[in-house]
C-alpha cells in the first residue's frame, strides 16, 4: 500500500515511525509520503489561507496550493483521494477493512475554518470524520485512519486473528485480556481461563462481551 498525506505540518507525522507502523515501514509493507501543501503555492510568504468570502471567524484554506499539491503527487487520480473533516463519513471498521484493499490512499489534512469547497469538488473522493467532535487540524485523524487501515495490510500484525476478534470487528466489542502475573494486587484471573476447557472459555468471552457491550455501546446491540 502507498499512502500520500498532504499537510501543513508534516512534522506531526513523524509518531508513525513509531510502534506498528514504524516497524511495518521499515519491512517495506507500505510506503508512506508526507508532502508540505506550502510547497506549492504561488504566494511568495508561502500563505496557503486567507479570510473567507461572506464572512465570519478564523481563516480558509485557499484552493490552488491543494490542487497544485494533489496533482503533483497523483496525476492520473489512481488514488483514493479522501479528506479528513468532522462533517465526513464516520470512520467504522467496515470502512476500515473496505478502505484496505485499496492500493493508493491519499489523505488531504485541513486546518483553521476548513478547505474551499472548490477544491472537495474537483479533486476529492470523499470526505471522512473519527468522531463527533472537532480537532484543530487532520493530521491526528490522518493517523488514526493510517494505524487502523495498516492493521488489514498483509503481515503488519504478527497474528492475523487479532483484527477478527477487535472489538467493532465482531457484532461485540472485544472481552477482557488477562496475561500473568496470575494474581496481582489481590485480583486473580478469571478461572475459566486457567482450565483450558476452550469451549467453556469461549463461551464466557462471548458472555463477556455481551455484558461489555450492553454497558458501554447499548447502541451496537439496538443495531443488531
Amino acid at each position: 500500500m502507498k499512502i500520500d498525506v498532504l499537510t501543513l505540518f508534516p512534522e506531526m507525522l513523524d509518531s508513525l515511525n513509531s510502534s506498528l507502523t514504524g516497524k511495518a515501514r521499515e519491512k517495506g509493507l507500505y510506503e508512506l509520503n508526507c508532502h508540505d501543501i506550502r510547497d506549492y503555492t504561488l504566494d511568495k510568504h508561502k500563505k496557503c489561507d486567507d479570510t473567507p468570502f461572506g464572512g465570519g471567524a478564523g481563516m480558509v484554506m485557499m484552493p490552488q496550493p491543494i490542487h497544485d499539491c494533489i496533482l503533483a503527487v497523483d496525476p492520473h487520480h489512481t488514488a483514493k483521494r479522501i479528506y479528513m473533516s468532522p462533517r465526513g463519513k464516520v470512520l467504522t471498521q467496515a470502512l476500515v477493512k473496505e478502505l484496505s484493499l485499496e492500493e493508493h490512499l491519499l489523505i488531504l489534512c485541513g486546518h483553521y475554518e476548513g478547505v474551499d469547497q472548490r477544491v472537495l469538488d474537483l479533486d476529492i473522493d470523499m470526505e471522512l470524520s473519527i468522531g463527533d467532535y472537532v480537532l484543530s487540524g487532520g493530521e491526528i485523524p490522518a493517523m488514526v485512519l493510517i494505524d487502523s487501515v495498516l492493521r488489514y495490510v498483509p503481515d503488519v500484525l504478527g497474528n492475523s486473528q487479532s483484527t477478527v476478534d477487535e472489538s467493532f470487528s465482531q457484532p461485540l466489542l472485544e472481552y477482557p485480556q488477562y496475561t500473568r502475573p496470575q494474581i496481582f494486587l489481590g485480583l486473580s484471573v478469571p478461572d475459566v481461563l486457567l482450565t483450558g476447557h476452550h469451549a467453556n472459555i469461549e463461551k464466557w468471552r462471548k458472555e463477556q462481551s455481551l455484558e461489555i457491550t450492553r454497558k458501554n455501546r447499548p447502541d451496537l446491540l439496538e443495531e443488531k
